[in-house]
């Protein structure tokens, strides 16, 4: 054998060679559905919780059991929230916060279910990157993490836990 690649041999069946081996193969089949199953519930929630706090008459938290079901509407501090602090450009105010309140309402809801995941997602993530870009330029560390669930869910999609897959194995 080639003296060069003699270590590289030894190494190859050392005992810590082939357990990394076997660790990172177990890795490599943690399954893409578990993974978007779980990064759906979890940006679910974190822009469930953000459009809970604009509105009024409508309140589900299924984790403290708070429910009060009725008619939501924009919270009285939403609006001054947009016009002093948030000041997007090319939106006033109330269509800022109606559009932020409904949609961080009715996305995370398709995501919940798997409906029009990938559409869903990108919707969220052109809120964060608003929010990144606008707003709190300094929050990187967490948009950045929000992002990178979200383009993993609008590259590989819901999973087989969804709706979206359903539909498609039934009718494509």
């Amino acid at each position: 054998m080639n003296p060069i690649l003699q270590p590289l041999a030894a190494a190859a069946t050392s005992p810590t060679t082939r357990l990394l081996t076997r660790l990172l193969g177990m890795c490599q089949r943690i399954p893409d559905s578990l993974i978007a199953l779980l990064g759906r519930f979890s940006i679910a929630a974190v822009f469930w919780k953000s459009g809970q706090t604009k509105v009024q008459g409508l309140v589900v938290d299924i984790v403290n059991g708070d429910f009060q079901l009725g008619w939501p509407r924009l919270s009285d501090s939403v609006v001054p929230l947009f016009t002093e602090e948030y000041r997007l450009p090319l939106l006033s105010p109330e269509l800022a916060a109606t559009l932020a309140a409904f949609g961080e309402h009715l996305f995370p809801i398709l995501l919940l279910v798997g409906l029009a995941t990938r559409f869903s997602a990108l919707g969220l993530l052109v809120m964060t990157l608003t929010i990144q870009l606008l707003v709190y330029p300094g929050g990187y560390p967490t948009h950045g993490t929000w992002a990178a669930v979200l383009l993993f869910l609008v590259a590989r999609g819901p999973g087989r836990f969804s709706v979206d897959h359903w539909i498609a194995k039934r009718f494509f």
